[in-house]
């Protein structure tokens, strides 16, 4: 099957780890919502691209789980937005997710290194 031109180089995330990597992202310090997409585009050396349709409602999603909580700041354009922060509840959550990826890239590493 063709794929489209636009989609060629674009990697899908596995799902649930946008939020495993904004909750990562926001414990480096509170964000508004266009930095935890430039951060997370830098630090991943310029592969991933967090669409606002998808990290919007992810965001949403994480506070109403009470891993994130907002507020409105300005920035440094004194600009208005609303800015993310890490809880308690979200650091914990963060562990936990990151042990499990760590047993997902674990296992996948062991069967893409199986010789036939």
């Amino acid at each position: 099957m063709a794929r489209k031109s636009g989609y060629k180089n674009r990697i899908e995330l596995v799902q649930g780890t946008l939020d495993m990597l904004i909750l990562q992202t926001l414990q480096w310090g509170p964000q508004h919502g266009y930095g935890i997409v430039q951060a997370l585009h830098t630090h991943s050396g310029e592969i991933l691209q967090v669409e606002t349709g998808s990290l919007y409602p992810a965001l949403h999603r994480l506070e109403r789980q009470g891993w994130v909580r907002s507020q409105w700041r300005l920035t440094e354009s004194n600009q208005r937005a609303r800015f993310y922060q890490i809880t308690a509840a979200g650091k914990k959550q963060l562990a936990s997710d990151h042990d499990r990826w760590q047993q997902v890239v674990g296992a996948i590493a062991a069967i893409m290194q199986t010789k036939p």
